[in-house]
């Protein structure tokens, strides 16, 4: 895995191997930065308005074992690709 980004990666490049087929988990995972928890809510709806899927409605998740914070949503496209919006909130 590698991400490229100043202070938080804004993409983010993952192999993923010994997936089983049938998994729920295939294609990529595309994650893209996001301004504002705004943006990430347009973002989504953008998205369902267009024919992708619901994979996560927009909102706060937890990140690593500290206090971070950050707001996504998450798509699915017709291929099975999870797309990803993302900004990162203050704690």
């Amino acid at each position: 895995m590698i991400g490229f980004g100043k202070t938080h990666s804004e993409i983010w490049i993952n192999l993923r191997e010994n997936l089983p087929p049938a998994s729920a988990d295939v294609g990529a995972h595309v994650a893209i930065r996001a301004r504002s928890p705004e943006a990430v809510q347009a973002f989504y709806a953008a998205a369902l308005a267009h024919g992708g899927g619901d994979d996560g409605a927009p909102g706060r998740r937890p990140y690593g074992s500290g206090p971070n914070v950050y707001y996504a949503a998450f798509v699915r496209d017709p291929d099975g690709n999870r797309i990803e919006a993302v900004t990162f909130l203050a704690p």
